[in-house]
């Protein structure tokens, strides 16, 4: 699934009618490799580490580099404009040093891992992309299209970057500091009622959704609703309309100009004070500085 970024390059080129992006696949020996979904992957060795970019995909299960990669690595990091991780290619950039001190991601269910391996990294796991200075690290799977559309995006421009977004019909811009999971998904009901109050929730973030509006929505009186809801997610029904305010106005926050008071109307949080707080006590930041970080990123 790494290789998919691929194609976000591939696209570019077609989209700009010239080769913007000479893509060449390497590896110590060179020849053919087979990837993990059994496709065979001609590549060639290792010579000159001066590239462009070097991006260093991951694998279904966690694998270390030899000192020889490692090394070549390093060498990559002095001589390329970036070095670039998807999923657990991190593990392969941590391994060679250019980590440390440095803010990164890798899958969420290998951040545990590099943490404690690596304590000289700042691994964050609720992130999607990160960049910093001229490394770049992302999560897994789908992550490193959204790795692959920002460095389109910091080359090409905002509209091109859009245009290939289109061409492989999948969100152009997940910004970096968007979470790796979704509040829906997270919950993962077991029954059809339960999925129909929560889409009604989504979508009417800006209704007050008591829990007799939510029981109304799945059919059952508000005391069955809330015994089934919690029984089905583990949440109670306010803490779940919570996260899903949380999450959507994170994301405007990162994508918008809209004003605080703009994002907390329109995410149903009805004050800005009542949206920081929240923010403070799932993201350890009021949105004033989630917006900040998010913009940097883009600048980088």
């Amino acid at each position: 699934m790494s290789l998919a970024a691929v194609s976000v390059f591939e696209f570019t080129n077609l989209e700009l009618g010239r080769k913007a992006y000479d893509i060449t696949y390497i590896s110590e020996a060179g020849g053919t490799l087979r990837t993990s979904l059994g496709m065979s992957v001609e590549t060639e060795p290792f010579g000159d580490p001066v590239f462009d970019t070097l991006v260093v995909v991951g694998a279904p299960d966690l694998i270390l580099p030899k000192p020889g990669e490692s090394a070549f690595i390093r060498a990559a990091l002095g001589a390329s404009r970036r070095v670039a991780s998807i999923c657990t290619g991190a593990f392969f950039l941590a391994e060679a040093g250019i980590l440390d001190g440095r803010r990164a991601t890798t899958h969420w269910c290998l951040a545990r891992e590099m943490k404690a391996r690596y304590p000289k990294i700042r691994v964050e796991e609720d992130r999607i992309f990160i960049i910093d200075g001229s490394v770049w690290t992302s999560a897994g799977m789908t992550a490193g299209i959204d790795l692959a559309l920002a460095m389109v995006e910091k080359d090409h421009g905002i509209e091109v970057a859009r245009a290939i977004a289109r061409m492989l019909v999948v969100y152009h811009r997940r910004a970096g500091g968007q979470s790796q999971f979704s509040a829906l998904l997270e919950l993962e009901p077991k029954s059809d009622r339960i999925q129909k109050a929560l889409d009604f929730a989504r979508s009417n973030l800006k209704s007050q959704l008591s829990v007799e509006e939510l029981a109304e929505a799945a059919h059952l009186s508000p005391r069955q609703f809330s015994r089934a809801f919690r029984a089905e997610t583990g949440q109670s029904p306010a803490k779940a309309v919570e996260n899903l305010r949380l999450e959507a106005a994170r994301l405007m926050m990162e994508q918008s100009r809209h004003s605080i008071d703009v994002v907390a109307d329109e995410t149903g949080f009805a004050d800005r004070e009542r949206m920081r707080r929240a923010f403070l006590r799932a993201f350890g930041q009021p949105p004033q500085a989630i917006r900040r970080n998010a913009q940097l990123e883009r600048q980088m």
